[in-house]
């Protein structure tokens, strides 16, 4: 074996960091907190988030709100959507959002449990 083949061989830090969390997989309420987290890290979804706790809206009126493309805003609430923030329905050919308020106060609550700040 030469040189070249032997660095074919050792696994990238990506790939170290992943073999190393999913050994030490945190428990699933962590997971799904740091998806919640992840959700509101970035300023366009919690402008979506601050748009949709006034009134719910159609993707449309979120389009106007955040002054971004259609594509771009419907990605933003996938990701609010999986962290279960958002809520859609349709009528007719618009999407109809509005902001998960029970599951908001749900994570805030379990959040507090997950830091010892209250018990269960």
């Amino acid at each position: 074996m030469n040189l070249a083949e032997d660095v074919l061989h050792v696994p990238s830090p990506a790939r170290i960091r992943s073999t190393i969390a999913t050994i030490t997989s945190p428990p699933d309420a962590l997971r799904q907190a740091a998806v919640v987290h992840k959700a509101l890290a970035d300023p366009t979804r919690l402008r979506i988030l601050q748009r949709l706790a006034e009134d719910d809206g159609t993707v449309t009126d979120l389009m106007r709100h955040v002054d971004l493309s259609q594509p771009l805003v419907s990605w933003h609430l996938r990701r609010l959507r999986a962290a279960g923030l958002v809520e859609t329905r349709r009528q007719g050919r618009e999407t109809i959002c509005s902001l998960g308020r029970e599951a908001l106060l749900r994570f805030h609550a379990q959040e507090l449990v997950l830091l010892g700040l209250e018990e269960d």
